[in-house]
């Protein structure tokens, strides 16, 4: 009976382990900030001895062509950097809904756009909510020169017989939920290697018609605000 029993009970699934979550981080696709820190840990074992100066060329070359995270860790995986940067978890992967009660009903802007277009980019204020809809029309929500004064965003994206366009930063953290109907859908998936970079939620539908939500590269959040900072430290001397 005991046998029977044991037989028929569902099997539980092992608790996610470190190395679980290592290897999803491995197999996530590579950003231009990710190279980046990789070619500085090149070019600093070059300036230690640690690489002759065709390694390290050659190791670049192969950083310039790598396609994943953890294409980009062979290059420096037998150098002190690559064994410090294991102690502490490269990725902390967002949530894939945002946080219950974070988010308000109401929108805090609405962008829409009928037989017509409707942007929103430069430097401007994301809220925690924004919706967009486009019926036979483009609309384009520019976030990589946004100020984020919230941790989480909600795009509310509706796109029928229209398309809607969405960029971000490449170092926030983005998820998507939705569909299309005879329409496109499509969210390129994002994780930010900073646990408090923003994250953008997209959700919505694409009726016979496209919606789609990018990185855009080159974009950071924090490049854009040392500019702002600079700015602000500027006209303050001015006045001094």
């Amino acid at each position: 009976m005991d046998l029977q029993k044991q037989q028929t009970e569902p099997r539980r699934q092992p608790a996610p382990t470190v190395a679980d979550s290592a290897a999803r981080a491995a197999g996530l696709r590579a950003s231009d900030a990710d190279r980046d820190r990789i070619a500085d840990l090149l070019r600093d074992a070059l300036a230690e001895g640690r690489l002759t100066a065709d390694e390290h060329a050659e190791r670049v070359e192969g950083v310039l062509s790598a396609k994943t995270v953890g294409e980009l860790e062979v290059f420096i995986q037998d150098l002190p950097a690559a064994h410090q940067d294991r102690a502490a978890p490269a990725y902390t992967a967002a949530p894939h809904r945002p946080d219950g009660g974070e988010i308000p009903a109401q929108a805090d802007d609405n962008v829409v756009a009928v037989f017509s277009a409707a942007v929103r980019k430069g430097r401007w204020r994301a809220g925690r909510r924004l919706h967009a809809f486009s019926v036979f029309g483009s609309v384009e929500i520019d976030l990589s020169e946004a100020i984020f004064e919230y941790q989480q965003v909600v795009i509310k994206a509706v796109s029928v017989f229209g398309d809607v366009q969405i960029r971000v930063p490449e170092n926030v953290s983005l998820r998507g939920t939705g569909g299309g109907v005879l329409g496109n859908f499509e969210v390129e998936a994002l994780d930010s290697p900073d646990p408090q970079a923003p994250v953008v939620y997209v959700d919505g539908w694409a009726v016979l018609g496209n919606v789609e939500a990018r990185p855009k590269r080159g974009k950071l959040v924090a490049d854009i605000l040392d500019r702002v900072q600079r700015k602000v430290d500027k006209r303050l001397r001015k006045h001094l």
